[in-house]
């Protein structure tokens, strides 16, 4: 593989994710404010959060994950999105999430097969809730207060995803991007699913 760019902040977090088009978030209505709506190249899926691992254990988890690959198939995924909802505390949500309606139970299935390893590799905290594919399009600012919140959940309520299709056909080492007014996040490290 390619020498891969690790330079991150040393308070970056890390992940392994699965990246989705993002293109449809040019057609929502806006966010209420005090809400960040993701850019397109945001959006994915994540499959095991490594945390401030650091770029050397990050890269663990990427070896980790090509011996995954190797050992056994995964297919690409058909998907379509389906309702967004708050993700974290109901009452203090952190962000607002479309699940998954089509291609949830072979994207379950393949987070759970991958990320106890990814973990271990990368020396992170595991997640003991079971998987729950999603992909996080808005997020609160932290300004935002109660009646924001309240806004932001009446916005995502009427939010219609259901056209949105797409197909998993690679997963990602992600951290932080090095301007984040420009976006959230860049890629590291990308795979296809070994079926693609």
């Amino acid at each position: 593989s390619s020498a891969l760019d690790l330079e991150a902040p040393p308070d970056a977090n890390w992940f392994i994710g699965l990246p989705l088009d993002g293109a449809f978030l040019a057609t929502l209505p806006p966010p209420p404010p005090n809400f960040r709506l993701f850019g397109a190249h945001d959006v994915h899926l994540t499959v095991a959060f490594l945390g401030r691992c650091g770029p050397e254990r990050a890269a663990r988890a990427l070896e980790a994950l090509d011996e995954a690959l190797a050992a056994q198939r995964f297919e690409p995924i058909a998907y379509s999105l389906g309702a967004v909802v708050p993700m974290g505390n109901p009452r203090r949500y952190s962000a607002l999430s479309a699940l998954l309606a089509e291609g949830r139970e072979p994207t379950t299935e393949l987070m759970g097969a991958l990320r106890e390893d990814l973990w271990k590799a990368a020396e992170a905290t595991p997640d003991t809730r079971p998987p729950l594919p999603h992909a996080t399009i808005a997020r609160p600012q932290r300004r935002a207060e109660m009646h924001d919140r309240a806004a932001g959940l009446r916005w995502a309520s009427r939010l219609d995803l259901s056209w949105v299709r797409g197909t998993i056909d690679r997963i990602a080492l992600f951290t932080w991007a090095e301007r984040r007014d420009e976006g959230l996040f860049r890629v590291v490290g990308e795979r296809p699913l070994s079926g693609a």
